[in-house]
Parts: structure tokens; C-alpha cells; sequence
């Protein structure tokens, strides 16, 4: 990457922009978008261990797209295994159902249907094997605690395994010619494998799942550092855990650096082991260096740049994101490592700047919580608009399920001492509520970005990445007049 200014003071990503050079790349779909740091990312994608972004669903399809998504601390450690576990599991291809029996009512599905974008409950009979489907037109206007067996359409094609080996374009024109869009799969013996749609066929053409050696989705767990270090990393290791975080608001201080230690004993040389281990979050060379040398593989880089986080406004400390990176990304390269810019990302183009400063993956947040895909409960407001609500990890909110378990007074201390907003509200975009959804955006962006570069991968592309310096007009000129960011 070259800088064709030279700052006066440190920059976030608003500051940037790119030149465009000459380009061989003729489309976008020739970029190679993976990752460099033995995470298997094809994708440089990870959603943010926040309870309100990444669970189960996060998990599966952020990996089943090639990104990852990272389980947040403060899940139970048994949750957390059933999880890994369950996660590991799911199909490469084909969605996760939504299923109740026939003697569920339309209220049930009614209340599950807001989990997925393909909007259907599958309806099942008791060896597992498909009856219907049942979809927003079954439960208009009928009673809620009317039976679903009653109410349910057939009217949706049933794939077997044979038949998903067709070419991607006669099966997605298979699918998207039926009424709903989708199909169920099904395996040899006819008990339900899930659920494809047209738009997952398509999708499948263009993204890579991040798969383990095995062949399984991977899967990310976050660990505090005042957990029992050693034993949490040994037993997400046996669960199948692929990459373990440590993670802390100030990743660079004593404990960090002994719970790298603890965490590097039990995983052994970094060459001996496939399970990458990150630790953050930091802001300097300095920091990305002692935790590197303690035994991180990749060093998470964003004190204070989040959507969600006060820390700046509370204590001044912090650091624009976009030179964090970039002092960060430098040193960890010249030590054999890594790093994650993590915070900060509202656009597809402050992705793109994160990778050219030096990041090999790109942690998104709040952007994530407005999707099907989080753990959160769907809502809508006075305005017949969907929402998500989303918080800090540092904020009352998380502070008090954080320390559930402590006494009142302890717990009473700890509150005193936010530095996160406890609740905000995450729209759902109209007509496309998905993570996936958001995916396509923001991976459509950064391959642009890289053919303006004339660049076929992410190393070619923090080589040849020009960026220059802009003021707030500069930035202003760029928005379209009309736009879906906020």
C-alpha cells in the first residue's frame, strides 16, 4: 500500500480513499478473496463476538459463505460445546431447517419464521420425512392455535442428493420457477436434510464454505482472560473449535500476555497445530508485538471505533482505526503474524481500506445485528419496521448477564463502570434481512475495490493500493444523495 500524502495526524477510514491504476482484471468474480492467516477464511469476513451478533445461526452461515463468526465469552461453556459441536455438523449447501410436527400450531410458526429469510417451517411427520410447508400466506388471518398439519401447503418441490448435482444454473432455474422460491432436500431414505433456495444455489456458485481439514464449517470461540484459560482452550479444542480468541477491551497488559502462554501450552508450536489463536485488542506495534512474542497467531486491532462502544467518550483512549491497522498490520508481518481490524466498518469501502492497510480479516459488529442471523428476538416497531436491538460488551447491559453468577455487591461495583450503549436498534434492510444479504454487499464492494487496483488477491492488493487523504467535503462528495447506509 502507498500513501500518496503524508498525514499530519492519525486517520480513520472517512480520511481515505483509492486511486484506481491499470487493471488485467477483467471481472470481479477472478479476485481471490481468502485469507492469509490460517483461519481458511475464502472470505475476509468474521462476525464479532457479540451476544447480540454471533450464535449458532451466525456461525453456520457466516462459514457456510466463507467467513467465520466468533461465539462470544459469556456463553455457558456447555452452550458453547453444543454449539461448536452442532455447528460442525451442518451442510455445506443446504439451510438449516425450521421444523415443528403436525400437531404444531400456526402461533409456533408464526414465531419461527422470522429465524430465516427463506420465511418457511417445515412440517414433518414422525419418522422426519416432509408433509409441507408452512409460510406466512398459511398463517394470515387464521387462528394461532389452529394445527399446522391442517394448514399447510405442499405446493414446494422436493430435491434428493442426486438431484443437487446438476449444473448451478438448471437447478437454480428449477427452484426459482416454484411458488416459494425454494425446495426441501431431502435424503435417500425421504427424512428432511433442509431447505435451498434459488438464491443459496446462486450463492453457492460464488462463494467457498471456510472448511476444516475434515471438511467441516468453521467455527470461532471467544475466551476471557479471567477464565481457567488452559482448561477452556483444551476443551474447545476437543469440541472442534478452529480458532480460539482471547479477548479483552485492553489486550495489552500482564494478564493477556500470561493467559497467551497458558493458551500456546496447551495448543503447542504454532507449526504443530491447525487451531489458530488471536488475542486482542490492541492499538500499537507495541502491543501487537508482546502478545505475538507471548504466542498469538493474530493480533485483534480497534480500541473505541465500534458502533456500540463509549470508551473514547468515557476515557480518551483509543486510536483512529485506520492508522491502528496500518502501524499494527506492519509489525505483525514482520513478525510472522497477523492481524484482525476489528471496529469501525459502516461501508463495504472501510472493509476494502482495512484490507489494504494490512488486516488479513475484518471483524463487523452492529452491521451484523440487524440480520435473521442473530441471536436476537425480531421485532418490529411503531412503524411496522423489523429490528434487532444490539449493545456493547462493555455496556451495563452485557456487564450484568457477564456477572450473573457474583454476588449483589460485587455485581452492583461492576455496573458503576460502562463504556457501551445497552440498547440500540438495528433495522433490517426492506426485502433483504439476511446476513448473506449483507455479504454480497459488502464482498461485491471489496472485489471492485481490488480490480481498481488491478489486484487478484488480498497480498496483491495491500501491495498495489494507492490511498490518498480526504477532508470531510471530500468524504461528503462521495455518498450518493439516496443511500441505505446510515
Amino acid at each position: 500500500m502507498r500513501l500518496i500524502h503524508t498525514p499530519s495526524t492519525d486517520l480513520t477510514y472517512d480520511d481515505c480513499f483509492f486511486l484506481p491504476a491499470r487493471s488485467a482484471i477483467t471481472s470481479r468474480f477472478d479476485v481471490d478473496l481468502g485469507s492469509d492467516d490460517g483461519t481458511g477464511t475464502t472470505i475476509p469476513l468474521v462476525a464479532a463476538n457479540m451476544t447480540a451478533v454471533s450464535g449458532r445461526r451466525m456461525a453456520e452461515v457466516m462459514a457456510r459463505r466463507g467467513g467465520l463468526a466468533v461465539l462470544p465469552q459469556d456463553l455457558a461453556p456447555e452452550r458453547i460445546d453444543s454449539i461448536v459441536r452442532s455447528v460442525k455438523q451442518r451442510d455445506l449447501r443446504v439451510d438449516h431447517p425450521l421444523t415443528l410436527t403436525a400437531r404444531g400450531t400456526l402461533g409456533q410458526a408464526a414465531a419461527l419464521l422470522g429465524k430465516r429469510p427463506h420465511g418457511l417451517v417445515v412440517v414433518l411427520d414422525e419418522e422426519r420425512r416432509p408433509l409441507g410447508v408452512v409460510t406466512a400466506a398459511e398463517i394470515t388471518g387464521r387462528d394461532s392455535f389452529a394445527p399446522v398439519g391442517e394448514n399447510l401447503s405442499e405446493d414446494v418441490p422436493v430435491l434428493r442428493p442426486v438431484d443437487l448435482e446438476v449444473e448451478p444454473a438448471a437447478l437454480h432455474a428449477r427452484i426459482a420457477a416454484t411458488h416459494h422460491d425454494a425446495a426441501l432436500v431431502v435424503e435417500e431414505d425421504g427424512t428432511l436434510r433442509g431447505v435451498l433456495t434459488a438464491l443459496g444455489v446462486l450463492r453457492s456458485s460464488i462463494y467457498t464454505p471456510a472448511v476444516d481439514a475434515e471438511g467441516r464449517l468453521r467455527i470461532a470461540v471467544a475466551v476471557g482472560i479471567n477464565a481457567d484459560v488452559a482448561a477452556r482452550t483444551e476443551a474447545l479444542v476437543a469440541a472442534g473449535a478452529d480458532v480460539i480468541v482471547l479477548d479483552t477491551a485492553h489486550g495489552h497488559q500482564d494478564r493477556m500476555l500470561e493467559a497467551l502462554r497458558l493458551a500456546r501450552g496447551v495448543l503447542g508450536p504454532r507449526e504443530g497445530t491447525a487451531v489458530r489463536l488471536v488475542a486482542g485488542n490492541v492499538v500499537t506495534a507495541e502491543g501487537t508485538r508482546e502478545l505475538i512474542e507471548a504466542g498469538a497467531d493474530i493480533v485483534k486491532v480497534g480500541v473505541g471505533p465500534g458502533a456500540m462502544c463509549t470508551t473514547r467518550m468515557m476515557t480518551g483512549v483509543g486510536r483512529p482505526q485506520f492508522s491502528a491497522v496500518l502501524e499494527c498490520a506492519a509489525e505483525a508481518r514482520r513478525l510472522g503474524g497477523c492481524v484482525w481490524a476489528d471496529g469501525g466498518v459502516r461501508h463495504p469501502r472501510d472493509v476494502a481500506l482495512a484490507l489494504a492497510a494490512g488486516a488479513s480479516n475484518v471483524m463487523i459488529g452492529s452491521w451484523f445485528a440487524g440480520t435473521y442471523e442473530s441471536p436476537g428476538e425480531l421485532r418490529t416497531d411503531e412503524r411496522g419496521r423489523r429490528y434487532k436491538e444490539s449493545f456493547g460488551m462493555a455496556s451495563k447491559r452485557a456487564v450484568s448477564s457477564r456477572t450473573a453468577h457474583e454476588d449483589a455487591f460485587a455485581r452492583a461495583r461492576k455496573a458503576l463502570f460502562e463504556e457501551g450503549i445497552s440498547s440500540s436498534r438495528m433495522y433490517l434492510a426492506e426485502g433483504a434481512g439476511g446476513v448473506e444479504d449483507l455479504l454480497d454487499e459488502i464482498t461485491a464492494g471489496v472485489r471492485s475495490s481490488y480490480t481498481y487496483a488491478g489486484a487478484e488477491d488480498t497480498a496483491a492488493f495491500r501491495e498495489r493500493a494507492v490511498i490518498g487523504l480526504q477532508g470531510a467535503a471530500g468524504y461528503a462528495e462521495g455518498r450518493p444523495l439516496a443511500t441505505s447506509w446510515s
